[in-house]
């Protein structure tokens, strides 16, 4: 667990961005998410599905906005509908999936939707297949059900 101050968290996350060419606030690691989380400097919202929240485990007080799979503009509107339920525009919103990616497409659209702090947690909540990296291998809290 890291004890830095958000805002030096967040400066790292947006020379992430620039570093990384990313259209959107910026990328902070599992451990900086759950920093800027306790400290109440920004919401995570999870992006996976329903069975992947419940079975696999989820942070708890979550909320779980599920990213539309098959990506047509109705699923996309209707997603951006639904994060407009659980988040402001101007919150600074963390977002995980499993490994990062849907997330990350997460991040590129609600910028583009109005979300000015919108940020990708890297290596999401399981990490990518088979790298041992992520929330749960970091060790960070979380419960199933």
């Amino acid at each position: 667990m890291t004890n830095e101050a958000p805002d030096t968290i967040f400066q790292r996350a947006a020379e992430r961005a620039k570093q990384m060419g990313l259209p959107y606030a910026g990328a902070v690691t599992p451990a900086e998410a759950n920093a800027l989380h306790e400290a109440g400097a920004a919401k995570i919202v999870d992006v996976r599905t329903t069975p992947e929240y419940t079975q696999v485990g989820h942070i708890k007080g979550t909320p779980l906005v599920v990213w539309p799979r098959d990506g047509d503009e109705s699923s996309l509107e209707t997603f951006v509908r639904e994060m407009r339920q659980v988040a402001t525009p101007q919150e600074p919103l963390l977002l995980l999936c499993r490994s990062g990616s849907r997330s990350h497409y997460a991040a590129h659209l609600l910028t583009h939707n109005g979300y000015s702090r919108a940020y990708n947690i890297l290596e999401g909540f399981e990490g990518p297949p088979g790298s041992g990296k992520g929330w749960l291998a970091a060790g960070l809290p979380s419960e199933k059900g």
